[in-house]
């Protein structure tokens, strides 16, 4: 039970938050103030692992809050959450939050998430002519990926040559070879280092046909004329990404639009230049681009950061991220067996059992070696293993 100080000091602190949150008197008076949520978490403490129950803890709060700002996740809502009291009680540790829950949904990311980006073939050959760029398979997901880079909370990797759909009519499928083991997609994300795979689909890309015109006459001719100068091009998109540890699709997405006019792109134009984006057709594709980099954004930048153990030594774990991951000392991450869930990862409410917590002791820019809250549990963690930032 909390005594009347801890209640006081929680209101307290709730106003403060709420002050510091209420809107300006400068902005729209119709923009409503972010909702302050006080909420409680709590968690066993097994086998002595304090600060993975204060993990747990801080995390069920966090969930609370969420259900009481009716959310259906809990990642991306919360603008500003603080710790505000924390105890223990009968082998159970407690925390009390506040959180500021913002009108939009978002957040701003803790670690950079790694994306690897692959080609986009196109369903119907012959869209594309020779006369055109040939940039557009690997461009567009390289742009993709650069902007995503470009906010900050992304490190990408161009595998642009890389084609995942043997079938692209089929897409999102993958025709595997083999029906057990890691996946295409797990295995491209092992080999880069990455958590997110990055894919899609050129779903259409057809000019209009300019043989036949209803009617006939001068107006008839008329139109037959212009329709040789401008043309219609639709442009289709299917955009994918994949959870590079399980496989999973989390992510997809089609982009559809029509260009009018001077609907070719030049050979040599290059997605995401200047050339590129001055022509109508490459205006469209730039605008479509943007959208996509935009969702995937603000789909992925809150979700938990994720890598791969790589060494065990007996001093601890060495894990595939550092410095430019913005990973620091201190920072702690649930470790979870490969073989435990290999299904799901990031959706999978069911398989949540974590084998440790790891403390990081070193960081360098690629790398962090760290030790486990309880040591005996290093016999239980092979490489290949994963860790998780909540």
């Amino acid at each position: 039970m909390m005594t009347v100080t801890r209640l006081i000091f929680l209101s307290v602190i709730a106003l403060m938050i709420q002050a510091c949150a209420t809107t300006p008197a400068n902005k729209h008076t119709n923009e409503t103030a972010p909702e302050v949520i006080s909420s409680q978490g709590q968690a066993e403490i097994q086998q002595g692992a304090v600060i993975e129950a204060r993990l747990k803890a801080i995390q069920q709060a966090i969930r609370q809050a969420a259900k009481t700002a009716g959310r259906h996740s809990s990642r991306d809502l919360i603008a500003n959450t603080k710790v505000v009291d924390e105890w223990r009680e009968n082998n159970h540790y407690f925390v009390q939050i506040v959180a500021v829950v913002g009108q939009q949904e978002g957040c701003q990311a803790s670690y950079k998430k790694r994306i690897v980006a692959t080609a986009f073939p196109i369903v119907t050959t012959g869209q594309i002519s020779g006369n055109e760029s040939q940039d557009l398979y690997g461009g567009i997901p390289r742009e993709i990926m650069n902007q995503l880079m470009e906010t900050g909370d992304f490190i990408g990797r161009n595998q642009t040559r890389t084609v995942l759909y043997a079938r692209p009519d089929l897409a999102p499928e993958i025709i595997s070879t083999s029906q057990y083991g890691n996946n295409t997609i797990q295995q491209l994300a092992r080999q880069n280092n990455s958590q997110f795979v990055l894919s899609g689909v050129i779903r259409d890309f057809e000019v209009e046909s300019t043989d036949y015109i209803r009617g006939a006459g001068l107006l008839a001719q008329a139109k037959s004329v212009l329709r040789d100068v401008i043309v219609r091009r639709g442009i289709t998109l299917d955009v994918y990404v994949h959870d590079g540890l399980s496989g999973a699709l989390l992510f997809q997405h089609r982009y559809s639009d029509s260009i009018l006019g001077d609907v070719w792109i030049p050979v040599g134009y290059s997605v995401g230049s200047a050339r590129f984006k001055s022509t109508p057709a490459g205006d469209k594709i730039s605008r479509i681009i943007k959208m996509a980099t935009q969702d995937i954004h603000r789909v992925f930048s809150c979700y938990p950061f994720t890598t791969r153990i790589v060494k065990i030594n007996d001093n601890g774990l060495v894990i595939a991220a550092g410095a430019q991951d913005k990973l620091k000392v201190g920072d702690k991450f649930v470790v979870y067996g490969n073989s435990r869930n290999l299904y799901g990862l990031g959706n999978s409410q069911g398989n949540k059992q974590a084998i440790g917590l790891l403390i990081l002791d070193a960081v360098n820019v690629q790398f962090s070696t760290g030790h486990l809250e309880v040591p005996t549990n290093i016999r239980k963690i092979k490489v290949g293993d994963w860790v998780k930032s909540w």
